[in-house]
């Protein structure tokens, strides 16, 4: 494969509780903490908010890829929602997620909607890496 583009970010402190994480560039800097619901002060941005907004983006710029794909620009109102839920895996060896990734394309019927969502999910490297490693599940609105 050959690299485009390469992020490069530094985590330090306590990593997800009372840790930082930032950007060489200086783009992305923030403060970690651990979500109430997990037992933290949720004061900060948690990696799972990171990876959603990061898996949005991405999936709604291959959504559009797709769509160029046809001679079709997608409405400018289109939008990709992650929900990414964390939580114990089911063989208690550690932690897993869940990606519920939820797309509204106005104007679109169901059937092209999907076309386009399924043919994204192929194109995003983000539904890539995680094929076979964490569950997804796409719903899609027209």
């Amino acid at each position: 494969m050959e690299i485009a583009y390469t992020a490069h970010a530094t985590a330090t402190g306590g990593g997800r509780d009372k840790g930082h994480s930032k950007t060489d560039d200086g783009k992305v800097d923030v403060n970690l903490s651990t979500p109430k619901e997990m037992g933290g002060s949720g004061e900060g941005t948690n990696p799972e908010q990171l990876f959603a907004t990061g898996y949005a983006a991405c999936f709604l710029g291959a959504l559009r890829f797709a769509a160029s794909q046809d001679k079709e620009k997608l409405p400018d109102d289109t939008n990709v929602t992650a929900d990414v839920g964390i939580g114990k895996r089911d063989d208690g060896e550690g932690f897993g997620l869940k990606v519920a990734l939820t797309i509204a394309i106005p104007g679109y019927d169901a059937e092209r909607a999907k076309n386009l969502v399924d043919r994204a999910h192929v194109i995003c490297p983000y539904s890539h890496a995680t094929k076979g490693n964490i569950e997804v599940s796409l719903t899609t609105k027209g």
